[in-house]
Parts: C-alpha cells; structure tokens; sequence
C-alpha cells in the first residue's frame, strides 16, 4: 500500500480528517478501545513525545472506532494534546486492520493496533501492524526522525 486509501475520520474537535486533503506530515494511529489499558499506555506514550514529533513538523492523530463522545472523554481524562478521532465508517476495513481476533476462544472483530506514517500527498511512508505498545512509540518517532 503506497498511498493511503481514501478515509475519512470524525476528529474530537468536530473537523473532518479526509486523506485526499492531509495538510501535514501525519503520524496516524490506530488503537483497538479508548480507555483500555494498552490503549492508555500507547496514547499517553505519544503525549510525552508530542513536542518532539512537532519539532520534525509532524501532527499526531489516533484513531479508534469507539464513539466521539468516548475519545472526547478519554483525551479529557489523560489530558492529550493532540486530535483523537472515531472511524465511523470503513477506514480501519479499507487499510485492512479490522481484523478477526479471538479471546477465550470467543472470536470478535477488532482493530489491529497498527500506525502509519503519511506525507501531505498521502503516501505511506512506513507503517507497522500488530503493534506491541512496550518500545512503540518511541520506535515511531526514530523512523519518523530518519525521513
């Protein structure tokens, strides 16, 4: 996948995030629900670096198909600076991260914690799927750093 397809996300702040109009180098991530434990560690993980990520000229936006009011409350609570958006509609489907999971035997569809990182044309310049919170970020920002 060179260019991200075309999605659409409903951002926290009521804007409209439309892949056919990125206005910044974006580091774009998907986490499978708001407030979980993993989920918490990976968006509080990117907060701490968020300085560092603008300095490369980088906006940070994560993603979860949890309501808005649910991304709303959870930036409250940990206090993120940056925009948290819901996929309302196929986006997770069309970048191919909504994915069969299975939890104590029971199986269940469910986002792939996955991070892409995309240029003002849209291409995706590196990308990771099945993400281990531990390290992530940090990892995140060395790539990001290198391009």
């Amino acid at each position: 996948m060179n260019k991200i397809p075309h999605i659409k996300l409903s951002l926290i702040n009521g804007e409209i995030f439309d892949s056919k109009n990125i206005e910044n180098k974006t580091i774009l991530f998907f986490y499978p629900k708001a407030d979980t434990p993993g989920c918490t560690i990976e968006a509080n993980e990117f907060q701490l670096k968020l300085n560092q990520f603008k300095k490369i000229g980088f906006v940070i936006i994560g993603c979860s198909k949890d309501p808005i009011k649910k991304n709303i409350d959870f930036a409250k609570k940990f206090n993120l600076k940056y925009q948290l958006a819901s996929d309302l509609n196929d986006a997770c489907e069309k970048l191919g991260i909504w994915v069969e999971k299975s939890m104590y035997g029971k199986k269940y569809f469910g986002i792939d914690r996955s991070t892409f990182i995309i240029d003002t044309n849209g291409k995706i310049l590196f990308s990771w799927n099945k993400v281990k919170v531990k390290g992530h970020v940090d990892e995140v920002l060395s790539v990001a750093k290198s391009l």
